[in-house]
């Protein structure tokens, strides 16, 4: 059953007592602003304006999240590996954040079930969900406060669906790998840049190409040059071993 019906002016009218009831089974507290988290739900393709003009979407929420989830990862490395390097525990809290995890751990929360879009089921977005996950963050932070987010990231979300030891023991930086590959053989690695504007999805679209001595080695696609540097540092990787 769907928690939103689109009107006639573009706007979508909630079943709160539904959302609200999912919400909390989610969350595992009861949310004190609800409008909050409603908003944290509606992605820029189902964007709609106030009557004062303001666009209404999760996008502004996704940016804080993104930052509210680097704070509390950052504290909670810092306080779980006391004798760590300032590069161990950036590597370990970048594959946390990485887009791909957060997608699917989106996925098994059921955020995807929350989710209002107007992207067809064919055309989702790369990380659509992962950054709905960033937005619920960001919600509970202005909710609830740093320290219940921290609570509720630790134990509600981290604890249930991720686990450190296999994160720790899993390199997928592709990019900090070629790096080293191509310090090791001496050669050189240019990236170059692409932006495009994405009218369907209403979002710009980075492509970057990766080349190594001038030979192309891959071409990835993200929401942000960082992204597309991953995707196309994966093919690049992949080639490289497939070659030897």
């Amino acid at each position: 059953m769907s928690l939103f019906r689109k009107r006639k002016n573009g706007t979508y009218l909630l079943d709160k007592k539904e959302f609200g009831s999912r919400l909390k089974l989610l969350l595992g507290f009861k949310p004190g602003n609800l409008m909050i988290y409603e908003v944290a739900f509606i992605h820029r393709s189902a964007s709609f304006n106030l009557p004062g003009g303001q666009k209404i979407n999760n996008e502004r929420l996704e940016f804080l999240g993104d930052s509210v989830l680097d704070m509390i990862l950052s504290d909670f490395l810092f306080e779980k590996y006391p004798k760590a390097s300032e590069g161990f525990m950036t590597k370990i809290r970048s594959r946390i954040v990485n887009g791909d995890v957060l997608n699917q751990l989106a996925i098994e929360m059921g955020i995807d079930k929350l989710l209002v879009s107007n992207i067809s089921s064919g055309h989702i977005t790369k990380h659509l969900y992962g950054d709905a996950f960033e937005a619920l963050i960001g919600a509970i932070f202005l909710d609830k406060g740093f320290k219940k987010t921290k609570k509720y990231f630790i134990k509600n979300v981290f604890e249930n669906y991720l686990n450190l030891q296999t994160i720790v023991n899993t390199d997928n930086d592709y990019k900090s790998m070629i790096f080293e590959w191509v310090q090791k053989k001496k050669s050189n690695l240019v990236f170059s840049y692409n932006e495009e504007y994405d009218f369907v999805h209403k979002k710009s679209v980075f492509t970057t190409t990766l080349s190594i001595d001038k030979v192309e080695y891959g071409k990835g696609q993200g929401a942000s040059k960082k992204e597309a540097e991953q995707d196309a540092s994966r093919m690049a990787w992949e080639k490289l071993n497939s070659d030897i």
